[in-house]
C-alpha cells in the first residue's frame, strides 16, 4: 500500500525520539511494536534511525535518534510531535509572540523539510514540520503506527488562545473534560486534558504521542517485560482502552486499542 503523502497544515504529521542510547532505545521499540529499523547512511545525521511497520522505507511510523547538543546534561529520552505548517519561519515569529519560546530552528534537515522546536507558554514542548521532500510518517492510525498527540496542560482557556493564534485551532471540549482541537481546515488536529488536583503539583505541561495497537494490555505488559515502566495501567476511554508507558530510558507515550 503506498505510504500517506500529505497533511493539512495545523495537523501533526511526525513524531520523533531523542535518546540518550539509541541502540538501547532501538532494542526497545522494535521489540515492543515490531517494527524495523534502518539506520541512516549520511553522517551528518549519525545515528538518525528511521522507524517502520514492515520494512517499507516508502511508509515510515517514527524516528528515534542521539540527544541533542542542546539538551542539557541528564535529560530523559523524549518524543516530539510535529505540526505541519506552510511556513515555518513566519509561525515560529507567531510562537513568540503569543508568549511561546523557539528553542531550536528554524532550520532545514537537508532536504526532507524545514522545522523548528518550540515550547509553549506553559512549558510543553512541540515541533514546527514545513515539508520539503518528505511529509512525514507513512502510516497513521494502524497498529504500531501513531495516532494522535494529546497535551496535559493545567490551563485549557490559555492553551487554546496560544494554538488558536500560531496555528488556527478551535475547540470542542466533550467527555472526560477532553478538549478535541481541530485545525482550520476542519481535521482533527490533537487533545487537550485538563490536569486537576488529582495531578501532583511538580507535573509538567506536556505533549505525549499515541500509537495505535490491537492489544491494549498485551503492549502495555510486553513495555514492562523490556524494562519499561507503566505509569497509568491500561483503563478504558471514550475512544478505546489506552495505558501511559515510560520506555527504559524514560522516554512517555501512550497507547491506545481504538474502538471498533
Amino acid at each position: 500500500m503506498p505510504g500517506r503523502t500529505s497533511y493539512e497544515p495545523g495537523t501533526f504529521c511526525w513524531a520523533d525520539l531523542n535518546a540518550p542510547d539509541p541502540d538501547a532505545a532501538t532494542a526497545f521499540y522494535t521489540g515492543l511494536f515490531g517494527w524495523h529499523a534502518h539506520l541512516d547512511p549520511d553522517p551528518l545525521v549519525a545515528g538518525h534511525v528511521t522507524l517502520t511497520l514492515d520494512g517499507d522505507l516508502s511508509r515510515p511510523v517514527a524516528a528515534l535518534m542521539p540527544m541533542i547538543a542542546e539538551a542539557p546534561p541528564g535529560t530523559p529520552a523524549f518524543w516530539t510531535t510535529y505540526v505541519s505548517v506552510a511556513d515555518v519561519d513566519a509561525t515560529a515569529e507567531l510562537v513568540r509572540d503569543a508568549g511561546g519560546q523557539v528553542f531550536m530552528g528554524p532550520m532545514d534537515s537537508g532536504e526532507l523539510c524545514r522545522f523548528a522546536l518550540l515550547f509553549d507558554p506553559q512549558g510543553a514542548l512541540a515541533g514546527l514540520w514545513q515539508a520539503k521532500d518528505f511529509h512525514g510518517a507513512g502510516v497513521v492510525g494502524e497498529p504500531g503506527a501513531y495516532c494522535w498527540s494529546e497535551l496535559t496542560v493545567r490551563d485549557v482557556e490559555a492553551a487554546g488562545a496560544f494554538y488558536g493564534t500560531v496555528l488556527g485551532w478551535k475547540g470542542d471540549t466533550g467527555p472526560a473534560s477532553h478538549t478535541e482541537w481541530r485545525a482550520p481546515g476542519g481535521t482533527p488536529a490533537g487533545w487537550t486534558v485538563r490536569m486537576d488536583e488529582r495531578w501532583p503539583a511538580e507535573t509538567p505541561a506536556r505533549w505525549t504521542a499515541t500509537f495505535a495497537v490491537s492489544d491494549c494490555d498485551a503492549v502495555a505488559a510486553r513495555a514492562a517485560e523490556l524494562g519499561g515502566t507503566v505509569a497509568m495501567a491500561p483503563h478504558d476511554v471514550p475512544a478505546g482502552r489506552s495505558a501511559l508507558l515510560n520506555d527504559p530510558q524514560g522516554g512517555r507515550f501512550s497507547i491506545i486499542q481504538p474502538n471498533p
